[in-house]
This record gives structure tokens, C-alpha cells and sequence, in this order.
């Protein structure tokens, strides 16, 4: 077994491999950027080195950095955990290359998989089935434009040297074609320096099952059974479980073994993910079931593979490494119950998924569920870094019962003032559709409008609220200053026993009606009376005089006084903002260009995704403030409109 490992990588993931290296007893050696040297994956690491400047292409995805930390570290080995550099055959030679011991597959096997179109071609002369489509060397937008109509509509295109979502678009028609073309260049270029792309058909009722596979140097290869990964956004996976619903045992056996051919096919060393497209219009089939990709490294997932067979994948990975055997046979290894998880993103689902930032005030996570964090109470959300914030994992002696745990976790969750996706992630859980297993890629797309409509304050989180801005004032208030019968909360001596309470949240006026003095109150709110020791849902006072209540997932702050009407970003003084801190990477605003409510005018890359701004009104562009490829701060005025008249 290795005695030190480096981890090339930030936040849970680093925390996860920390966690089993300690365990093993292997000393751990963290990296970190200057936005990170606060974070917790370098306070809970043996060692933790500086490798350079927040952004990650000055820091973690520089590979001489890492290799020096190694050096100065001493460090055996290098663990690249997923993203970074976890896929980078380049990377991995020079890691075997400086005499250190790469935790993951070949080099060669990174690179046969690295790219989608020869991946196909591999995997179907290994007896693997993959989807139809293009995989030709022609790039020639008419020659693509042609293959997409040979094909048929609707068509997806893909970014040959990407995965997660980046550089893909899905196509209805020939007149969308040329666009969305462009769009997919312009992300995998920026995204993987590589802007080629393929051509497949669509599959209309898509469902996304992987397989987790293991081999070791001894020409062992087993797999850990299937992961449903079908609720995604814009590709980007959501909520994942295993086992999958609906797959019986032969489907599971020919799934699996397609999956275990596949990374035969390529000497495969180490964990590795290899991911199917179902067609699912008639149920699990294994003959409607075609080989998309292999992710050659852990995936964000793997603890729902974990909780299902008892097992820790570091820890395999850690002893193939090393030179040894896989520990357990294929038939050694036992599926039971079932998982569930979902990744907690630092965004606003009800303002289009809008990444969030800031300090964490407040970081809470129910103790009765497996949680990665990548964070802390205290910690700063970064505008550098993807904004997962955690992922929370229930384990159950059935789906039901892990779905129902899930679901109540996040209802639980207790973050501000950062803005989360919990009370969206606890309505996906909660649909009827999920629980009856009536999934696939299009479930949050289909549901979007309702999945994001802003959650509102029950009338029990706002009897919260105003019970503890009155038990607030007491706790505060002085003998001389009795806020029962001094006048603080609008008591007065021989007044009425009941008095009114305006509370404002969002914006909006909410009123409620105080019932008796003393700590037998009374609080009605909608015709709806609450005890004193009913009104006790989790809440804190704010910095800024609001009073915070978390209600299934979200989080509430009310104030006794109305606010100030607030300055939108993009508001009806025509000023486009930006949101937060980012690079422009289209602009399509042009000064004099009249425009109409709703138009495209800015493209902003922030947080590893793009954001477009969209014109608030109708009117004439004024001001461009920016040109291509400028790196704007949050608040920044990128374009002024003035109004048609």
C-alpha cells in the first residue's frame, strides 16, 4: 500500500479521498489556491501547499505545479479526484514519468476513451452497442448540416473531446441546425480546447444508467452494478441512484456485462464509469440500451455505489494502485437496499439557476444522511469554482424509503445567505412521477415551471418569525422597557389582548395577529392560530436586522419594516448587469441596435457555465460597456437601453 498520496484536486473530493487515507493510514498532502486556503480540505490534510491564484488554469489544472507540490511534499502518489485533471492522459504520464504512483487508469486508456467518436468506434468492435449517428473526421459545417438530416430529426450534437453537459445542443430542425452548431464550437473549444464535434439521434424518452466498473493490473475487471443518473439540467446531472428502478435481471446482466467488455477493451486499470443512453418509451430493454462514453475516473456519484455494496472505492483504488488484486471476485460482491443522492448547488432555481456567492453564514445539514461537503459555516462560495456545495446520500432497505430520506434531508437544510437548490432538489424528490419511478433525461425540463416557481412562507414558518422577533424584544428589552405592556410591539397598558404584527418578506407585506402578553402567545397568520411552542421552526437573527426562517428547504428573512425598493440587475432603467463576477464570451449587443423585450444581448461564463442576459424591455442599446472576452465584477453595467417610446 502507498504511504502518502496527493490529492490534485479542492473541496469534497478532497475531503472523500482524505477521509479513507486517514482510515488506511496513509498521509495525505493537500493543494490549494489562494481562494481556498481557508477551505477545509487544507485544514483537515496532513499537509496542505499553495499552488497559485483562484483561477483554476493559474492553479489546480497547471500540472508542473502539482508535480512540484508532489516533490517538495513527498508524496508517493498522485490521487486527481474528478474534473481538474483527472483525464488527462498528459498529465498522467508525467506523473508516472516524475516516479510517482498515478492513482487511475492508463494513459492509453484515458486517451481511447478521451474522445466520443473513436471511443464508438472501439467500443462496437468490442460488441458494444452504441447509438447511430456521425462519427466521421469531416468538420465542414454543410458536411455536418447533411449528416444531421441523413440522421433525422431531432439530432443531438456533441463535443467529441467533452462530457458533462458542455459543447452539446439538441436540435428540432434543420433551420436550428447551423446555430446550435456554432454554439457547441464556441463551448467545447472553450471548454476543452477542442471544438469538433458528432452527430447522434435522439432518443425520445432518453434515461441516463452507468455502470461502475474496476480492473486492476492483474487482468481482473468486475463491475459494481448500475447507477441511474436520469434527472439532469442542460446535462448536468441532478439526482442519482442505485440500483435503477425498473431494471430487472436480465436487462441488469447484459447491461453489465456490455459495460465490463468495454473496459476489457481497453486494459482498463482502476475505477471507471461506463455510461449507457436508454430508450425507455417501453421500459428498461437491453436491446434499446447504447454505449455513450466511459468517464476514465471517480465520479461525483460513487457513493450511492458505496452505500449499495458496502464498499469504499477510494480504498480500491488506493490498493490497485499499489499493485494489488481487486479485493473482492465478481460474485463476492452483493447489492442490497437502495441509494439515492443529490447534489446541493450554491444557485437560485426560481432566477433561472443563478450561481450563488458569498459567506456562509449559516451551514447546516441533517446529521441522519451521509453528506460531502465541500464546505463549512464560515466558508466563502467562490465565483471560481463549480458551485456544488455538497451531496447528500440516503440509503434504504428499498427506494421508498431512501427517496423519503432524501427528501426530508434537504427540507431539512439550513444554508444563508447563500442561495441553494435544496427546496428544488426536496420538489423533484417529492413528485409523485419520481416515487413511481417515471423518470427520465426530460423529467426537470418537463416540470421546470413548476419545480421553480419561488417558494413561498408557510403560515407556520411566518408565525416562526414573528414568535421570534417577539421572544426577540423580550430577551432584549430592560424591566423599565416591558415590550408586553411598554409599547415595543405595539402593547399598551389595558390595551386590546390581541394586537396586529405587519412582517415583510420578499417584498411583500404579510400580516399576523398576536394573541394574549406573556409566554403563552398566541400567533395567527391566515386565519391559522400557532402556540408559542408550535412557532419554533429553525431560525436565527440576521446581520441586517432580518429575521431568518428555514421552511423545506428554503430560507425566509423577514423584516418589521418594508424595504427599499431594490435596483435589479437587469431592471426597467434599462441597465443590463452582470450577476456576478465572469467573462464575456458573446456579445450581440450593438450600440444604436434597437432591440426587443426578451432579445439575447450578453453571454456570460461564470462558475464553469454560461449565462445569457436577456433585454428587460423594448428599446434602443445607448451604452456597450464591454467587448469579447473581458472579465466583468459583480454589478458591472455591460449594456444601457433606452426605452421605445
Amino acid at each position: 500500500m502507498i504511504r502518502s498520496v496527493l490529492i490534485a484536486n479542492r473541496g469534497e473530493i478532497a475531503r472523500r479521498i482524505i477521509r479513507t487515507a486517514r482510515r488506511l493510514g496513509v498521509r495525505s498532502v493537500a493543494v490549494f489556491s489562494e481562494a481556498d486556503a481557508g477551505a477545509p480540505h487544507v485544514r483537515e490534510a496532513d499537509e496542505a501547499i499553495l499552488i497559485g491564484p483562484p483561477p483554476p488554469r493559474e492553479s489546480y489544472l497547471v500540472a508542473e505545479r502539482i508535480l512540484a507540490a508532489a516533490r517538495d511534499s513527498g508524496a508517493e502518489a498522485i490521487h486527481p479526484g474528478y474534473g481538474f485533471l483527472s483525464e488527462n492522459a498528459a498529465f498522467a504520464e508525467a506523473v508516472k514519468t516524475a516516479g510517482l504512483v498515478w492513482i487511475g487508469p492508463s494513459a492509453a486508456a484515458i486517451r481511447a476513451m478521451g474522445f466520443k467518436d473513436a471511443a464508438k468506434r472501439l467500443m462496437a468492435e468490442a460488441g458494444v452497442p452504441v447509438t447511430p449517428g456521425y462519427l466521421g473526421e469531416d468538420q465542414d459545417a454543410a458536411r455536418l448540416a447533411k449528416e444531421a438530416a441523413a440522421i433525422g430529426w431531432p439530432v443531438l450534437i456533441k463535443a467529441v473531446a467533452g462530457g458533462g453537459g458542455k459543447g452539446m445542443r439538441k436540435v428540432l430542425a434543420a433551420g436550428d441546425f447551423s446555430a446550435a452548431l456554432d454554439g457547441a464550437r464556441r463551448e467545447a473549444a472553450s471548454a476543452f480546447g477542442d471544438d469538433r464535434v458528432l452527430l447522434e439521434q435522439f432518443v425520445s424518452r432518453p434515461r441516463h444508467i452507468e455502470v461502475q466498473v474496476f480492473g486492476d493490473s492483474h487482468g481482473n475487471v468486475v463491475h459494481l452494478f448500475e447507477r441511474d443518473c436520469s434527472l439532469q439540467r442542460r446535462h448536468q446531472k441532478v439526482i442519482e441512484e442505485a440500483p435503477a428502478p425498473g431494471m430487472d435481471a436480465a436487462t441488469r446482466e447484459a447491461l453489465t456485462a456490455a459495460a465490463v467488455r468495454a473496459a476489457r477493451a481497453v486494459a482498463y486499470e482502476g475505477a471507471g464509469t461506463v455510461e449507457f443512453i436508454a430508450d425507455a418509451s417501453q421500459g428498461l430493454r437491453a436491446d434499446r440500451i447504447w454505449f455513450m462514453e466511459m468517464n476514465t475516473r471517480l465520479q461525483v456519484e460513487h457513493p450511492v455505489t458505496e452505500a449499495v455494496t458496502g464498499l469504499d472505492l477510494v480504498e480500491w483504488q488506493m490498493r490497485v494502485a499499489s499493485g494489488e488484486a481487486l479485493p473482492l471476485a465478481q460474485d463476492q460482491i452483493k447489492l442490497t437496499g437502495h441509494a439515492v443522492e443529490a447534489r446541493l448547488y450554491a444557485e437560485d432555481p426560481a432566477k433561472g439557476f443563478l450561481p450563488s456567492v458569498g459567506k456562509l453564514d449559516v451551514f447546516g445539514l441533517p446529521a441522519d444522511v451521509r453528506c460531502d461537503s465541500a464546505v463549512e459555516a464560515g466558508s466563502e462560495v467562490s465565483p471560481y469554482y463549480d458551485p456544488m456545495l455538497a451531496k447528500l446520500i440516503a440509503h434504504g432497505p428499498n427506494r421508498d424509503d431512501a427517496v423519503a430520506a432524501l427528501a426530508g434531508a434537504f427540507g431539512e437544510a439550513r444554508v444563508w445567505p447563500v442561495k441553494t437548490n435544496a427546496w428544488f432538489l426536496a420538489r423533484c424528490l417529492w413528485d409523485e412521477d419520481f416515487i413511481g419511478g417515471e423518470i427520465d433525461t426530460g423529467f426537470i425540463e418537463t416540470r421546470l415551471a413548476a419545480l421553480t416557481e419561488p417558494p413561498k412562507a408557510a403560515p407556520a414558518a411566518v408565525a416562526t418569525a414573528a414568535a421570534t422577533i417577539l421572544r426577540e424584544a423580550v430577551y432584549s428589552s430592560t424591566p423599565a422597557e416591558d415590550p408586553w405592556q411598554g409599547g415595543l410591539l405595539g402593547f399598551r397598558v389595558n390595551g386590546a389582548s390581541t394586537t396586529p404584527l405587519r412582517l415583510f418578506e420578499g417584498g411583500m407585506a404579510i400580516d399576523t395577529i398576536i394573541s394574549g402578553t406573556g409566554p403563552g402567545f398566541t400567533v395567527q397568520v391566515g386565519g391559522q392560530a400557532f402556540g408559542a411552542e408550535d412557532a419554533r421552526a429553525p431560525a436565527f437573527q440576521g446581520l441586517n436586522g432580518e429575521t431568518v426562517v428555514f421552511d423545506r428547504g428554503a430560507a425566509f428573512a423577514f423584516r418589521r419594516t418594508s424595504p427599499a425598493a431594490l435596483d435589479v440587475a437587469a431592471g426597467t432603467d434599462g441597465a443590463i448587469r452582470s450577476p456576478m463576477p465572469g467573462k464575456i464570451v458573446l456579445l450581440s449587443a450593438r450600440a444604436g441596435e434597437r432591440v426587443t423585450k426578451g432579445q439575447p444581448l450578453v453571454t456570460l461564463e461564470a462558475m464553469k457555465m454560461e449565462h445569457t442576459l436577456l433585454a428587460p424591455l423594448d428599446g434602443e442599446i445607448a451604452e456597450v460597456n464591454v467587448a469579447a472576452r473581458d472579465q466583468v465584477s459583480e454589478g458591472a453595467i455591460l449594456v444601457r437601453l433606452e426605452p421605445t417610446p
